[in-house]
């Protein structure tokens, strides 16, 4: 009895004019025999479709879910309550080890930033006391980095640029507030995916470029030269550097002594760490800490020249010095943030997230997988965001991970997220212990901190011959992005390389071709004995080993994937072809896939009848036929068009346009073979979503040929054994008595002894009045089962649709049968004609 819901919805249907039955458009009427797999020895089992209402289910979240979504926000919850000795041991080394490190840099990517250096220490010390909150990675260290601190030093030059009366350190908090409420709302709707689409090509581009533009734009600060901007293009930078290197001032001393110690120490300390591998920890820590050193050695030069400055004024120094660094957090407060503001760098904004992104998930990816540990990117994105909302209420500007400090922090042993307020408690020592030290430090000096972190950011030759030897087109978009960057600014090298991977990405999507496939028989070879289950008193096989004997596979025709071209792979069957798409099959792609087929299909079949077009008239303009007083072509070596198997390997799941398409092929192809009809087979479908649509659309069951709908047809139905000697305990049994008797031979395959599939043909007639019976003769009496009369057997894909096939070899078996069991009608009536 149908419920009131029911009624009232198939009422609505029936007036809407909407056929609910819509699942089966063709009409097919399916024999007891032949929809019906129910024997002793086998269990009938039908697909069920699935739900609009099932998938909000499983899509809405439930109480559960919504827990496991607020744990999530603060991941320390999960390791914290566990915290011992140990990690606090390593925690202390790495966190004192990174806050070294941080101070200098900070200070000398806060001057990137346009901004005094102490807004560098503000950032630092809020990125590093957070992030541990909602840390996913133990290696991460937040705080400012020299392509974020350049960006948003380019943003405040443009601001201040029309309006002078706004303080830099105003427009960079308010930046680091947007980008941050940006990145954080990605992050809380686990958006995180949305980073996988900036291709490594891209990311490789990004950090090369940038690395060359801040490297060239702190060379003046390194000699000394004033009078141009170091803001422009860089090679303008470049040009400008060589026209006033004359110009050069005593900061040159300092600045290129330093770069050079910076890279001699460490290459010393490398050398010290290969040929003593009994001290590498050692000569890693001085390695590390050789920022710290010259800096305190050139702050102590810059103090002895400096030290009788008149009234304290770093103007009047020798060489430029950083000057009075305030102590303490001076300039906490509530940020401004107005429309005003954001109007004024709106059009830097995406470049500005961009990067906070980019940088910091490839970094804690990478050192994810150098780890073993898996990050989550939604959560790295709160991490990031609440960061960046937070700091400028202290003074910070945007902050993101670092590369060079991640790869120190994780090579010192860091063994949790909290490292990360050792590193806080460092920096929170420097601000208000060291600014009397900070006021000597030379400028010059800092610059070659920068050129020489920066530096390890540019691409290697050999990573970039690397990337050419897997993808040349992405080593163009590569090297794309680093000229537009040295060319013009880092954020339009930004856009050009994501853009340029978006298309390239589209184009692949949009152009990809199928395969025609082939039948190859193969046999497994092991060193130079064929794996046949004969014994030769080397080489034993299981007599159950599935890959004993030959098997059929299925080669590209055209061997586009590699294989041997002298391996003959032809179609499996005059008139029946199999097609396996590459890319997935969608609205973009489906036209050009269906295309090729279609063309391939026309040049290597005859058309069915080709008296069809009784008059010259009746014939489409496309298809004119032969000129006049000619003889139509009969090309009898051809075979007509009987079948079609499409590899849904690939596919994932399909739209309107894709499944229209193959509406629209399938009437075109109908029309060709008229009056008979293409019988359309489906093989590895992955997806219920998609086996529903293509069932929607009248795929899955057989063409009917007559006008009463009525088709007999053969199916052939995948088994798979649950019990006997090739049932999975059997299986299991034999594997340990293989282990225990120390056989040599290793299984080539890991989940061979999970399942065997068995090929059943279900031959019934209407005059058949006892299938059940028969069927399970032949079940019991077929060789698969011989000696196992007890075996149970259960079809793997459900019977409602016999055209969807576990795999290939299934589809090309039911489609044979059916082609020769239309064969055979056809012979037949021509015999009673006759």
């Amino acid at each position: 009895m149908a419920s009131t819901s029911t009624k009232i919805g198939h009422g609505l249907a029936k007036v809407l004019g909407i056929k609910l039955d819509y699942r089966n458009e063709t009409g097919t009427k399916i024999s007891r025999g032949e929809s019906v797999f129910s024997v002793e020895s086998a269990d009938s089992f039908t697909e069920d479709e699935p739900t609009a209402a099932e998938w909000l289910r499983e899509t809405l979240p439930d109480g559960r879910d919504i827990w496991r979504y607020l744990q999530s926000l603060f991941p320390f919850t999960h390791w914290i309550t566990r915290y011992n000795g140990t990690w606090l041991v390593g925690d202390l080394i790495a966190g004192i080890t990174i806050g070294a490190v941080v101070v200098p840099q900070s200070m000398a990517y806060a001057k990137l930033a346009e901004l005094p250096v102490q807004y560098g220490l503000y950032s630092s010390f809020m990125g590093v006391l957070i992030y541990w909150f909602f840390a996913t990675s133990k290696d991460i260290t937040i705080g400012p980095v020299a392509v974020m601190s350049t960006i948003t030093g380019n943003v405040v030059l443009s601001v201040q640029a029309t309006n002078p009366e706004i303080p830099g350190h105003v427009v960079a908090s308010a930046l680091a507030i947007i980008a941050g409420a940006i990145v954080c709302f990605i992050g809380l709707v686990r958006l995180g995916w949305l980073v996988d689409f900036i291709s490594l090509a891209s990311i490789a581009a990004f950090m090369t470029g940038s690395a060359i533009n801040i490297g060239v734009g702190q060379v003046p600060t390194l000699m000394g030269i004033t009078g141009f901007s170091t803001r422009s293009s860089t090679y303008l930078v470049v040009i400008n550097i060589l026209k006033h290197l004359g110009r050069s001032k005593l900061d040159a001393a300092l600045g290129l002594t330093a770069l050079t110690m910076l890279y001699g120490i460490r290459s010393v300390f490398n050398y010290l760490g290969r040929k003593q591998p009994q001290r590498k920890k050692l000569w890693f820590f001085c390695n590390t800490l050789r920022t710290v050193f010259v800096i305190l050695l050139y702050t102590l030069i810059s103090w002895l020249v400096n030290r009788h400055l008149p009234d304290h004024n770093s103007k009047k120094a020798a060489f430029k010095i950083l000057g009075k660094v305030p102590r303490g957090f001076q300039d906490a407060g509530v940020p401004v943030v107005t429309t005003d503001i954001i109007k004024l760098f709106s059009s830097q904004l995406p470049a500005s997230v961009i990067v906070l992104l980019i940088e910091h998930i490839s970094i804690a990816k990478s050192f994810g997988r150098i780890n073993n540990y898996t990050i989550n990117p939604s959560q790295e994105m709160v991490a990031i965001g609440v960061t960046n909302l937070l700091a400028p209420f202290l003074g910070g500007y945007p902050s993101t991970g670092s590369f060079s400090r991640t790869a120190i922090k994780a090579k010192a042993g860091v063994r949790t997220p909290l490292a990360g307020l050792i590193t806080a408690i460092v920096v929170l020592i420097a601000i208000y212990g060291l600014p009397a030290v900070f006021f000597y430090i030379p400028s010059a000096v800092l610059s070659a901190v920068i050129i020489h972190a920066v530096g390890d950011l540019i691409t290697p030759p050999n990573t970039v011959y690397q990337f050419w030897r897997i993808s040349p087109l992405e080593v163009l978009i590569f090297f794309a992005g680093v000229i537009v960057t040295v060319f013009s600014s880092i954020e339009d090298g930004v856009y050009t390389t994501v853009v340029v991977s978006a298309a390239l990405l589209l184009w692949r999507v949009f152009k990809a071709k199928g395969r025609f496939l082939g039948r190859v028989k193969v046999h497994s070879v092991v060193g130079d004995h064929l794996v046949d289950g004969s014994s030769n008193g080397q080489q034993q096989v299981p007599n159950n080993d599935p890959d004993k004997s030959a098997r059929n596979i299925y080669l590209p025709i055209d061997h586009e994937d590699g294989s041997n071209p002298l391996v003959h792979a032809e179609h499996p069957y005059p008139g029946i072809f199999m097609y396996r798409f590459s890319e997935g099959y969608n609205y973009p792609n489906a036209n050009h896939y269906l295309d090729y087929m279609v063309d391939v299909i026309f040049k290597a079949t005859r058309r069915t009848n080709l008296q069809m077009y009784p008059k010259l008239g009746d014939r489409p303009w496309n298809d004119p036929g032969p000129r006049r007083g000619k003889a139509p072509v009969v090309e009898d070596d051809k075979p007509t068009l009987k079948a079609i198997i499409l590899d849904f390997s690939s596919v994932n799941n399909v739209d309107i346009t894709s499944v229209q398409h193959l509406i629209d092929v399938r009437n075109q192809l109908d029309r060709y073979t008229a009056p008979d009809k293409v019988q359309w087979h489906f093989a590895c479908i992955n997806n219920r979503w998609t086996k529903r649509a293509l069932a929607a659309a009248g795929f899955g069951y057989p063409t009917p040929e007559d006008d009463t709908g009525f088709h007999r047809f053969k199916p052939v139905f995948s088994v798979a054994e649950l019990g006997g000697s090739d049932s999975a305990a059997a299986a299991a049994e034999e594997a340990v008595n293989r282990r225990e008797s120390k056989l040599t031979r290793k299984d080539l395959e890991t989940g061979r002894s999970l399942s065997a599939q068995r090929e059943v043909e279900s031959i019934t007639t209407p005059e058949s009045s006892s299938s059940r019976n028969s069927l399970d003769k032949q079940l019991h009496k077929s060789q698969a089962y011989k000696g196992e009369p007890e075996v149970k057997v259960a079809v793997v894909q459900g019977l409602n649709r016999p055209y969807f096939h576990i795999d290939l070899t299934s589809a090309l078996q039911s489609a044979i049968n059916v082609a020769e069991a239309h064969e055979s009608k056809h012979e037949a009536q021509a015999e009673k004609l006759s």
